[in-house]
């Protein structure tokens, strides 16, 4: 049985926020445009982008949207320490502690890197005419750093509960 001290309660808000960042605030708006629906976008050109593999796309983010929710509530929840008794194969097997920690700050840099390209991007896209309308990244900043900083204090908090010695 292991005996790791649960993770403080900010942590576990941390952790939640950036799941539900992941889930409840990308994937409704990204499943709309998967599906076709030019929201908020300059309908030609989200036509010919979508026509050159933009639904799936949007899907296969939307996808990696939902295990990164996952993953965030993975740092703070006891499967995240034991695989439980439902997963074929592992159930009851030890979760491997830096693997999940290092994905976890893996990810968490690539969505706080994305931030600024997508904060750049969307500076350009004022000036010029983008697929989307700038006006989706004043919420979708705010969305993928709370993503992103959320993701990364769990990470740590995961990362300092679990190493030997703690």
């Amino acid at each position: 049985m292991l005996r790791i001290r649960p993770p403080p309660r900010w942590v576990v808000r941390a952790a939640y926020a950036s799941a539900l960042s992941a889930t409840v605030g990308f994937i409704p708006l990204h499943a709309v445009w998967a599906l076709g629906v030019p929201l908020w976008a300059d309908k030609v050109k989200f036509r010919e982008w979508y026509a050159v593999g933009g639904g799936p796309y949007l899907f296969v983010l939307s996808g990696l949207a939902l295990l990164t929710g996952i993953l965030a509530l993975s740092l703070v929840r006891p499967w995240g320490l034991m695989f439980p008794s439902w997963t074929p194969f592992l159930a009851g097997w030890r979760v491997p502690r830096r693997t999940l920690a290092a994905t976890a700050f893996t990810v968490s840099a690539f969505l706080l890197l994305y931030t600024i390209w997508a904060a750049a991007q969307t500076i350009k896209d004022f000036n010029d005419d983008g697929i989307f309308s700038p006006w989706t990244a004043v919420y979708g900043i705010p969305q993928f750093l709370v993503w992103g900083i959320g993701l990364a204090i769990a990470a740590h908090s995961y990362r300092r509960r679990t190493s030997p010695g703690h």
